[in-house]
C-alpha cells in the first residue's frame, strides 16, 4: 500500500491528559487544523495528569459542550476517547487519534502512570491510530513549546501517511527539552526503565494537626542506555516510540509452562 499523498480527508480527535485549556492542546489543534477541516476536541474539564488508563465507573460522566467540535468531559482522558467515539461522532469515527501535547516528559515507566498514552491506548484498542505526543521540560522551569510546534508537524504528517501501521500498536514521542535549534534530529527508540524510586509519599500534618500526604516526584537519574527513549532524550534528540499493547513477555512464557506442567 503507498503512503497517502493527502491527508484532507482524515477525520481527527484530539484530547490529552492537561485539560481543555492547556496549551499544548491547543497546539495541537492548531497542526490537526492545518491537515484536515474535520477536527474534533474531546478533553477534560480540568487537569488528570497520572490519570492512567483508569474509566468512571463509579460516577457519571459530564459533558460541556465548548463550541463547534469542541467538547469539555468531567472524566479521565479514557473517559474523553470513549465519549467521543462512541457519543460524539458515531456517524463516522475518527481515523487519527492525536493526544497530548502533554506538558512533561512521558517517557520509559511514565507510560503506565500517564493519561495522555492512555487516551492513545483506548484509541487504539478501537482500531484508531493513536498517536501521543510530549513536550520534556525540567520541573520548575518553563517549557519550550517551540520545540514540539516546529518538529510536531512533520512527524504527524509521517505517521499518518505511513502505510502498513500494525494493529494494537500506538506511537509515543517525545521532544527534549530544547530550543529548535538544539534538536539532533529524530531517533526511533525502545522504552526505557529509569532506576526503582522516582515517586515517594510526602507526609505532612495540617492545621488542625490532621495528617495528610503528598505523592513526590523525584526521577532518578540512570538508564539511558543507548537506543532508548531516556537516551534519545539525554542527548537532546526527538524520541518516537512505537508502543504495543500485548503486554505478555512472550520469553518467559515458555518456563512458566515447564515450571506448571502445561
Amino acid at each position: 500500500m503507498a503512503a497517502e499523498s493527502d491527508l484532507s480527508h482524515h477525520r481527527i480527535l484530539v484530547t490529552n491528559d492537561d485539560g481543555i485549556h492547556a496549551r499544548g492542546l491547543k497546539i495541537l489543534e492548531a497542526i490537526a487544523r492545518s491537515l484536515t477541516d474535520d477536527v474534533w476536541v474531546v478533553a477534560p474539564d480540568h487537569e488528570r495528569s497520572g490519570a492512567g488508563h483508569s474509566i468512571s465507573m463509579h460516577t457519571p460522566i459530564r459533558l460541556r459542550q465548548m463550541g463547534e467540535k469542541r467538547y469539555a468531559v468531567d472524566g479521565t482522558p479514557t473517559d474523553c476517547a470513549l465519549m467521543a467515539i462512541h457519543e460524539l461522532m458515531t456517524g463516522s469515527p475518527p481515523t487519527v487519534l492525536l493526544s497530548g501535547i502533554n506538558r512533561g516528559a512521558n517517557l520509559a515507566e511514565d507510560m503506565t502512570y500517564s493519561g495522555t498514552i492512555a487516551a492513545a491506548m483506548e484509541g487504539t484498542l478501537l482500531g484508531i491510530r493513536s498517536i501521543a505526543l510530549s513536550q520534556v521540560f525540567t520541573m520548575g522551569g518553563e517549557a519550550l513549546w517551540a520545540t514540539a510546534e516546529a518538529f510536531a508537524p512533520d512527524v504527524i504528517e509521517t505517521l499518518m501517511r505511513l502505510p502498513g501501521w500494525p494493529p494494537g500498536t500506538l506511537v509515543n514521542v517525545n521532544f527534549p527539552d530544547t530550543t529548535p535549534e538544539a534538536v539532533r534530529g529524530i531517533r526511533i527508540t525502545t522504552q526505557g526503565q529509569r532506576p526503582p524510586g522516582s515517586f515517594t509519599i510526602d507526609g505532612r500534618i495540617d492545621t488542625r494537626h490532621v495528617p495528610y500526604f503528598w505523592v513526590e516526584i523525584s526521577y532518578k537519574d540512570g538508564g539511558k542506555h543507548p537506543g532508548t527513549d531516556l537516551h534519545a532524550i539525554h542527548e537532546n534528540a526527538i524520541s518516537v516510540t512505537p508502543i504495543q499493547l500485548d503486554m505478555t513477555n512472550h520469553g518467559w512464557r515458555g518456563r512458566l509452562a515447564q515450571a506448571f506442567g502445561s
